[in-house]
């Protein structure tokens, strides 16, 4: 089974950084498309970085010029940069990587959650 471990939340005070890692294991593929997800207690699910298959990326304006994702295809690796943070960026981060197996087979995956906490 592929499966994504996120690491690198944590509490930062307003104004610092984080670097999100989610990593993924589990078969030989190539990195499709990557999404970050926020979840806050109170508020919708909330999609804060994309990727497409080019490398293009998209972000909402609540994090534009903050926020930044990347890949790293040799070590199966996908990021979200965060600079700026907020007290409102506060939630569970959640990386989601859509990945081509070899054989053209399609994995979803999702990440197990990390928490980032901003305080004022």
């Amino acid at each position: 089974q592929v499966q994504l471990v996120e690491s690198g939340g944590g509490l930062v005070q307003a104004g610092g950084s984080l670097r999100l890692s989610c990593a993924a294991s589990g078969g030989i593929f190539s990195i499709e498309t990557v999404g970050w997800f926020r979840h806050a207690p109170g508020k919708e699910r909330e999609l804060v970085a994309r990727m497409d298959s080019d490398g293009r990326t998209n972000y909402p304006d609540s994090v534009k010029g903050r926020f930044t994702v990347s890949r790293d295809n040799f070590k199966n690796t996908v990021y979200l940069q965060m600079n700026g943070l907020k007290p409102e960026d506060t939630a569970v981060y959640y990386c989601n990587v859509l990945l081509r197996m070899t054989w053209g087979h399609l994995s979803d995956s999702w990440g197990q959650g990390t928490q980032v906490t901003v305080s004022s």
